[in-house]
């Protein structure tokens, strides 16, 4: 074989390989999507929690925009806010952008551009004591960055073979241990501080409660927000399609439905929990949000306020600030996610809720 018919062998190959491999990564993108379509499509046809009135007042909650997200496909899904700097950062589902708003600003810039170490989607983002920023990436697992030089700390992976996932949201314990929902395989990830200062690896499965979990049409997703108590006691985490909330001990591991009084969560995205045990909640293809109040050992949760509003645009996540919720409008059904194709959204923004 002459040295140009070799070479031409060669570059044959390494196309063909680079061919599949970006099949393989469209499959996997197009699985996700329609599995995140299918559980908010069945959110959708689900009734929607209690509404105002029937003991859960909406009061006089004002909704406003806090700031806007600069680009036409952003579809934003995460948020998490600094309390040192009053920072506020959110992630693009769309491209795995994630954006920082300063104080005083009313529209965010870009901090991590899409595909920063190779993200391509910002689902849960959580700012913890040290102020190091955590995002997960749904296709692959989680990346921490310094918040002052954007500098990558440490990344963590779902084990190789594994098939379907999608890392969805996560909460950090007082302890520095970080907890993460699979909203397909119904798990828990952990990342430990120890893990952390190792500065990569891969995420180790905590909880399994796919026993606890109620049957689900195929194609739905179960776990999506989680939070966790101030002193460290337990997790708290939604199925978002049964709209069951479950309280997971972390001292036995013992896992619990939590009994709600006065509304179920179903389609419920993201959670914020408060020191005094008021418990927020974004539904999102209701456009709704709910105010609980949970019992001292978190077993209980009572439905004290709903809102709900066609301006919160599909809200996702939200975050709690000092006088107001900051909520992200993910916009997921103009031509996002939920309807691909169809539909045009407007100027992104995250909404500004006072009286939740």
């Amino acid at each position: 074989m002459t040295r140009k018919a070799m070479e031409t062998m060669e570059t044959a190959m390494k196309t063909t390989k680079a061919t599949k491999a970006t099949n393989k990564r469209t499959a996997k993108k197009s699985f996700l999507v329609a599995a995140l379509a299918g559980a908010l499509a069945l959110g959708a046809a689900a009734p929607a929690p209690a509404m105002a009135g029937a003991g859960a007042p909406s009061g006089d909650a004002r909704i406003s925009t806090a700031f806007s997200l600069p680009g036409a496909k952003v579809y934003p899904e995460g948020i998490a806010a600094d309390p040192r700097t009053r920072t506020v950062y959110v992630g693009s589902y769309a491209d795995g952008t994630v954006y920082r708003a300063r104080p005083g600003r009313a529209e965010a810039e870009v901090f991590l551009p899409s595909g920063t170490d190779g993200r391509r989607t910002a689902n849960g983002l959580r700012v913890d004591a040290l102020g190091r920023l955590w995002v997960t990436d749904s296709t692959a697992g989680l990346a921490v960055y310094d918040t002052a030089t954007g500098t990558r700390l440490a990344h963590f992976e779902v084990a190789a073979g594994t098939s379907a996932r999608f890392v969805n949201d996560l909460t950090i314990t007082p302890d520095g241990t970080a907890y993460l929902t699979d909203s397909i395989r119904g798990v828990i990830y952990r990342v430990t501080p120890r893990e952390l200062a190792a500065g990569s690896g891969v995420l180790t499965e905590a909880y399994d409660l796919t026993p606890a979990l109620r049957p689900r049409p195929a194609g739905t997703f179960s776990l999506n927000g989680i939070t966790s108590d101030r002193a460290g006691r337990y997790l708290l985490t939604v199925d978002m399609t049964a709209g069951d909330l479950y309280r997971v001990d972390l001292r036995t591991g013992a896992v619990r439905r939590v009994a709600l009084t006065g509304g179920d969560l179903k389609a419920a995205d993201g959670l914020d929990l408060a020191p005094d045990g008021t418990l927020r909640v974004a539904h999102n293809v209701t456009n709704t949000l709910t105010r609980w109040q949970l019992g001292a050992d978190g077993t209980r949760a009572r439905l004290t306020r709903t809102v709900t509003d066609p301006s919160l645009q599909i809200p996702t996540t939200l975050a709690r600030v000092p006088g107001r919720t900051l909520v992200v409008r993910s916009q997921f059904d103009k031509g996002g996610p939920m309807n691909p194709g169809s539909g045009t959204p407007t100027t992104f923004t995250v909404a500004s809720v006072r009286g939740l």
